[in-house]
């Protein structure tokens, strides 16, 4: 919204809240679904059906550990709509998630002492 008087827009994203529940997961498996709802500013209950949507159509898998759930991710699933066929999860992942190697070298950095 706009505070100079003007006309107020509308805010809109490029991303739709399944997109962000995926990238969520893909930087955080064992991440709980309250922590997941609240990267995305998403309810419990929303995270939990785009969770059960993604699981059904084989982007994610959902592994019961111990009381816990923890997902994997399957980078090689292709999008489902037509005009993005030929295109995997995994390259949209690419440009939203960073490799294990980078982000444990990354906090290696920023925990060095200065």
């Amino acid at each position: 919204m706009r505070s100079d008087g003007a006309v107020p827009t509308r805010a809109w994203t490029f991303l739709t809240n399944h997109a962000r529940v995926l990238i969520a997961v893909a930087r955080d498996p064992q991440a709980r679904v309250r922590d997941l709802s609240a990267l995305v500013g998403i309810t419990e209950r929303a995270t939990q059906g785009i969770l059960a949507d993604l699981e059904e159509a084989g982007f994610v898998t959902r592994t019961r550990v111990g009381r816990r759930n923890e997902y994997s991710v399957h980078p090689d699933v292709q999008f489902r709509h037509p005009r993005e066929a030929g295109h995997d999860v995994g390259e949209l992942l690419a440009l939203f998630v960073e490799p294990e190697d980078e982000r444990d070298a990354g906090a290696g950095a920023r925990q060095a002492p200065g």
